[in-house]
């Protein structure tokens, strides 16, 4: 395993340990600036990942530390989400994870996610593939839209913005974390996933490294491929798909080629 993954994996297994002193669906929580909620796990874990990540030199980027501008000059740079799927964290429902990305010149080239109430480590990175627990797994082989496997939102589907694709030709299963998901196509378990709806750059850095490394494809809104370390660390949305069925996504989206 190369050394990021090595720091990646000691850095989730740390979080992991941390989590311990807390209980998903027991744990109080308050809410930031803008209305997401945030509890002392999130803050906790976050402490971990930026005591064992970064070495000098490297730019930092998480939800739970404010911003430095100093990360645009960084040619790598570490994002972060301490705990992704904080809502169903505080609700108890097992689809959150901690997601660690690192990003090269605007590329994510390695990440990892590790969902402790699923007992699932996906770790992976460009040109090592990705592995679920210690085991290599590979992207979704499907080449047909027809009954695909697509993860959707939970707040989005709550909110309307999947009604247009109930009477398509894909399957939907409504799953909690942003980076939950991606992993879950990494690992062949889904077959596609997409938010069409701004989310930030800690959402989905890690994720995208997992697809990327798997043989997925993963690109915007306007149909190229996603940047990361932006200024503004807000996107416009993204979509991750098995390579096989990369063409009839982009048809069903709407999305140029």
């Amino acid at each position: 395993m190369n050394p990021d993954l090595l720091k990646i994996e000691k850095a989730l297994l740390r979080a992991g340990e941390a989590l311990e002193a807390f209980t998903a669906g027991e744990i109080d929580s308050v809410l930031k600036t803008g209305g997401d909620p945030v509890t002392a796990a999130d803050l906790a874990v976050n402490e971990v990942l930026a005591d064992t990540l970064p070495e000098p030199g490297d730019g930092w980027l998480s939800e739970e530390t404010a911003d430095n501008p100093d990360r645009l000059q960084r040619h790598r740079v570490w994002v972060v989400d301490p705990v992704d799927g904080t809502r169903e964290f505080i609700a108890g429902i097992p689809e959150w994870c901690v997601s660690v990305g690192l990003v090269e010149d605007g590329v994510p080239v390695a990440g990892g996610i590790y969902a402790p109430s699923r007992d699932q480590l996906i770790l992976g990175a460009i040109g090592e593939g990705v592995t679920l627990n210690g085991h290599p797994v590979a992207i979704s082989p499907v080449t047909d839209l027809r009954g695909a496997l697509v993860l959707a939102s939970r707040s989005e589907t709550k909110r309307g913005e999947w009604e247009r694709f109930y009477g398509s030709v894909i399957s939907i299963r409504n799953v909690g974390s942003v980076a939950y998901k991606l992993g879950l196509v990494a690992a062949g378990l889904a077959d596609a996933t997409w938010t069409l709806v701004p989310k930030n750059e800690w959402d989905v850095a890690a994720g995208a490294a997992l697809v990327t490394a798997a043989g997925g494809i993963v690109f915007g809104l306007d149909g190229q491929p996603v940047r990361f370390n932006q200024p503004d660390p807000l996107m416009s949305g993204f979509i991750a798909t098995a390579p096989g069925i990369e063409e009839q996504v982009r048809g069903l989206l709407e999305i140029p080629g």
